[in-house]
């Protein structure tokens, strides 16, 4: 038979054999006693229980402490008073009596508990030889494990007992470790550890992460603390021991062999994972761990970037540590008016003895003032106005120490494997939609390079709920779908997982024409780029743009129409939407765009065929800037005889191509050369253009000698 716990209050009455030992509130504080001054045939005094405001006097006073207890004994003898126990106490005898002989004996249980248990903290907190400690707590396990009481604290007492011990003794050996971990090993397979027991543990795992223990005795304490753990919150040092496991399996000579077959035993053989709080669990450590792999990189940094300067990459980087108090072309919304006034007043030089210099050259020409009467009306901005464009998105330089590096390739194998399970991939797309990792992790090339195979997962899965949550879990906030777009900070290819991203997301999207409103607002670059390099799935998003006349401003509608037209499923595609509407070659005949943005990672190629594929003959903004592009795009660029506007910003565009320009497009007004290889003998050809009227030449090789002679010869 089982028996629960005696707890505070639970005695109703108490029989005293010898009065003058008198102690009133036995194993409680929460029940007061009146005394009766009624004496039995027997000659025992009894004493019943009244209300708690009632206050105790004379003998009733204190209470019996545990330790004073020298003996509990069950009354067996003939003719004894029914349902007693007998405490035997230096000085006297206390009787207790109960209501039937389950209550009896669960006060027996419930005594010879408290007695016991309170023995063993005695002794073990002034441990002498450790043999003799070894063997108290294999009988202290052993008394809880054959105790008849039901109660969480018989298990939990004796590990608070061993976590003590254990914080309080920091000399021990390796082997008195394992020895102390094997002989606790019964009662942690139903328990979690104590906080202090965890950290004992967890630097066992670091220290000996091949001994037999950890897989013998730590693997059923881990299973449980994943199977049946509610919150690490409230107590982060289980979520600790589990990622120090882990780590310890994954030091094993199989490796990620070992950590698989762990996984694979916490979800089960079945399909359906039959435990609901593993999954949480599991990521839960993982985030913990990949988050400590870049704690010490964020701690040590003096200026960290948010996510959205990551996401312009060197462009907001120039905004928050200028090099020098220079009038550069800086990334802020002011430089739209500030270019206007610029090119409506008379434009004086500027002198700066740096080699990074943004030279103004005094020009003043109606075509100049005509060239920015658009900027500020209500026609759709275009940022070559303001010789900006969004950049590509690139990563910065992260280095993780060895053992970091080790972590992070452990915790993002696991996520990729928990992928893999059908049942678990749509709640771990959930947990991943709010993007929970610190913006270091997105900006570093090796973590989302390992992390793509879980988002090419979730994008394969025809599922709605698991592809759905791609998409940022609000308007405004980046998603999945957003950071793996080319131009993305964790885009590392040409478009290929992001163009099937699109096509699961268009196939079951029940919200179309959102869906495309959303692309042409954030993505409509990274769309023309693909479908320019003959992506199908582009090219007919592209198409349902102008069907649904999604893009209002006629430039952008011809420049969707050149790239449509640049490859042959576009040419056929757009050919069909003719048919359905007309409207559309009458907007081809008046002739090319007057602005052209390439979205980045662009290369030569994206431009010769965007370029061949129709008229542009009124093209006078062109932004190629952090393209890809180089000085061999100069035999396209010269064939366009009415360019005023050229950003190159942050590109691998040279001399070569600097000369080339000089000699063949005379219109040319504004040229923008930041972030680019060309030097001084490049830089002297621009002599010969007698029309520009403002060239950025920030972060070149511009010498100050050549920039003297540019400002006489210009």
């Amino acid at each position: 038979m089982r028996y629960k716990l005696l707890q505070e209050g639970d005695i109703q009455v108490c029989v005293i054999r010898h009065p003058r030992t008198f102690l009133s509130k036995i194993l409680t504080s929460n029940v007061s006693f009146k005394w009766e001054a009624k004496h039995e045939t027997t000659g025992h005094l009894c004493v019943h229980s009244v209300a708690k405001d009632t206050k105790p006097t004379g003998y009733m006073e204190n209470s019996i402490s545990y330790s004073a207890i020298e003996d509990v004994q069950l009354l067996s003898w003939e003719n004894a008073p029914k349902y007693c126990l007998q405490l035997t106490i230096p000085g006297g005898t206390v009787l207790l009596q109960a209501a039937n002989s389950y209550l009896r004996d669960q006060w027996f249980h419930s005594l010879q508990w408290k007695k016991k248990i309170y023995k063993y903290k005695k002794v073990l907190s002034n441990p002498s030889r450790w043999e003799v400690v070894l063997k108290e707590i294999r009988t202290l396990v052993d008394m809880a494990l054959t105790s008849p009481l039901q109660d969480d604290s018989i298990h939990q007492a004796p590990l608070e007992i061993v976590s003590k011990l254990l914080s309080e003794n920091n000399n021990l050996t390796t082997q008195d470790h394992e020895s102390i971990i094997v002989a606790i090993a019964p009662l942690l397979e139903n328990n979690h550890p104590p906080p202090d027991l965890c950290e004992f543990f967890c630097k066992h795992c670091r220290e000996r992460p091949r001994s037999m223990v950890v897989i013998e005795v730590f693997t059923p304490v881990v299973q449980r603390i994943l199977k049946h753990n509610m919150d690490f919150g409230k107590c982060p040092r289980l979520r600790l021991f589990t990622q120090e496991y882990i780590l310890a399996l994954n030091e094993l000579n199989a490796g990620m062999e070992v950590v698989k077959k762990f996984i694979h035993s916490m979800h089960g053989p079945t399909g359906q994972c039959p435990h609901p709080r593993v999954l949480p669990n599991l990521v839960a450590v993982c985030l913990a761990a990949i988050y400590s792999c870049y704690e010490e990189f964020i701690n040590s940094r003096d200026n960290s970037p948010s996510l959205k300067e990551i996401r312009n990459g060197c462009q907001q980087q120039c905004d928050r540590k200028p090099n020098l108090p220079l009038r550069l072309l800086h990334t802020s919304p002011d430089l739209v008016s500030q270019e206007a006034t610029l090119t409506e007043s008379r434009l004086k030089p500027v002198i700066v003895t740096s080699n990074e210099i943004h030279v103004e050259v005094e020009r003043n020409n109606t075509a100049n003032q005509k060239m920015t009467a658009n900027v500020g009306n209500g026609s759709e901005p275009n940022l070559i106005d303001c010789l900006m464009v969004s950049p590509t998105c690139s990563t910065m330089s992260i280095e993780l120490s060895a053992q970091a590096d080790r972590i992070l390739g452990c915790y993002v194998e696991i996520l990729k494997m928990l992928s893999d399970y059908d049942d678990w991939r749509p709640a771990l797309a959930s947990l991943l939609q709010p993007i929970p990792f610190p913006k270091e992790a997105l900006a570093h090339e090796k973590f989302t390079k390992e992390l793509k195979y879980v988002i090419q997962r979730f994008a394969e899965d025809p599922r709605q709920e698991v592809h759905s949550c791609l998409l940022s879990v609000r308007a405004g906030k980046d998603g999945w779908f957003q950071l793996y777009s080319p131009g993305g900070v964790a885009c590392d290819d040409d478009g290929e997982l992001f163009a099937s991203m699109v096509h699961i997301l268009m196939g079951s999207c029940y919200k179309t024409k959102k869906f495309l409103l959303s692309l042409a607002e954030n993505k409509l670059g990274p769309c023309m780029l693909l479908a320019l390099r003959g992506n199908q799935t582009m090219v007919e998003i592209l198409c349902l743009m102008l069907e649904y006349n999604i893009i209002d401003n006629n430039d952008t509608q011809l420049q969707i129409i050149s790239t449509l037209e640049s490859t042959d499923v576009g040419k056929r595609m757009y050919e069909q939407l003719c048919d359905r509407q007309r409207e559309l070659k009458e907007l081809q005949r008046k002739g090319g765009p007057t602005r052209l943005t390439l979205p980045s990672k662009s290369t030569d190629a994206d431009l010769a065929r965007l370029l061949s594929s129709g008229s542009f003959g009124n093209l006078e903004n062109l932004s190629l800037a952090f393209t890809n592009v180089t000085s061999a795009c100069a035999e396209h660029l010269i064939k366009l005889p009415s360019l005023k506007q050229l950003n190159l910003w942050s590109t691998q565009f040279g001399d070569a191509g600097l000369r080339l320009l000089s000699e063949h497009l005379t219109m040319l007004q504004v040229l923008n050369l930041c972030e680019t290889p060309v030097t001084d003998a490049g830089l002297l050809a621009l002599s010969s253009m007698k029309s520009l009227c403002s060239l950025n030449m920030n972060s070149t090789k511009l010498s100050a000698d050549t920039y003297e002679d540019l400002k006489v010869l210009l």
